[in-house]
């Protein structure tokens, strides 16, 4: 069949080209441009490039920007005390806490602290709830990216089934619910589903995100699906690879996003969404 190509690159290129309108928009009306301030603790590598990444990012679309980086022996103290600080700074409209943090830190008491106006990460369990209700609020950047993704794709969500591969609470439980909330019939699966092959040939959209190189096969693909590939792995070889076995799923596939430059660039363009989205509603909060 030979499936197009979901090029995130060129769709995340789109979105922060909107975003930067929306910025300029909320920058003429209330004096100020947007404030997203990032919070980054020890010297991960990965996180390290992940929040340059953003820096950049942001100060492109009209977004004011700062980061915040902590020694890796941070106490859970003392990083509560500055995100209750950012929750109550009325320049800072966004926060993000870059996880993974050290192990030491609690995580969860962390993403709790936020105020859940500001959890641009979507992470809040009162954003969740949100989420979960199905009433409007700031939802996780990647599964918002998967959707955005999808929806370029051309397809009607209306009645298909969609399988995702994955349970986390970053992408695939807010991912199952988006869709759900496009009136989709989902299934979630994971390491313990049974014949998980058999269940994703049945899907007009599936979704791989469980950070495992190469599980989806080509014979895992009903002819004609949607693939959106959220893993990110390196293979034998060094390289980076998704969850799916690209060529090989291309040839049954109507579209697929590929690794990298699929849903990766997504997740920043969707955070700078949700960043303006977070100023315009504290606007008049």
């Amino acid at each position: 069949m030979g499936a197009r190509n979901i090029d995130g690159k060129a769709i995340a290129a789109a979105v922060r080209e909107e975003v930067r309108v929306r910025a300029e928009a909320h920058a003429a009306q209330y004096g100020r441009a947007p404030g997203l301030e990032v919070v980054l603790v020890g010297d991960d590598p990965a996180s390290q490039v992940y929040v340059r990444n953003k820096e950049r990012a942001a100060a492109k679309a009209g977004i004011r920007g700062a980061v915040h980086r902590l020694p890796a022996d941070t106490s859970q103290q003392a990083l509560i005390a500055l995100v209750r600080r950012l929750n109550e700074d009325e320049t800072v409209d966004g926060i993000l806490v870059q996880l993974p943090l050290p192990p030491h830190l609690d995580a969860a008491a962390v993403v709790d602290t936020l105020d859940p106006g500001k959890d641009v990460d979507g992470l809040h369990p009162h954003n969740a709830g949100l989420l979960l209700a199905d009433r409007p609020g700031l939802r996780p950047c990647t599964p918002s990216g998967c959707m955005r993704l999808i929806a370029e794709a051309g397809l009607e969500l209306k009645g298909k089934r969609a399988v995702v591969i994955g349970r986390s609470n970053l992408v695939g439980k807010p991912l199952a619910l988006m869709l759900l909330a496009q009136h989709a019939t989902v299934t979630m699966a994971h390491s313990r589903t049974v014949d998980l092959a058999g269940l994703s040939r049945e899907a007009d959209v599936l979704v791989a995100a469980v950070g495992r190189a190469g599980l989806v096969r080509g014979d895992w693909v009903k002819p004609g699906a949607v693939v959106i590939d959220v893993g990110i792995n390196r293979d034998d070889g060094g390289q980076l690879c998704g969850d799916v076995v690209y060529e090989d799923a291309a040839e049954r596939a109507s579209a697929i996003t590929p690794v990298p430059g699929g849903v990766g660039p997504m997740t920043i363009a969707m955070l700078l969404d949700n960043t303006v989205r977070a100023a315009d509603a504290l606007a008049v909060r």
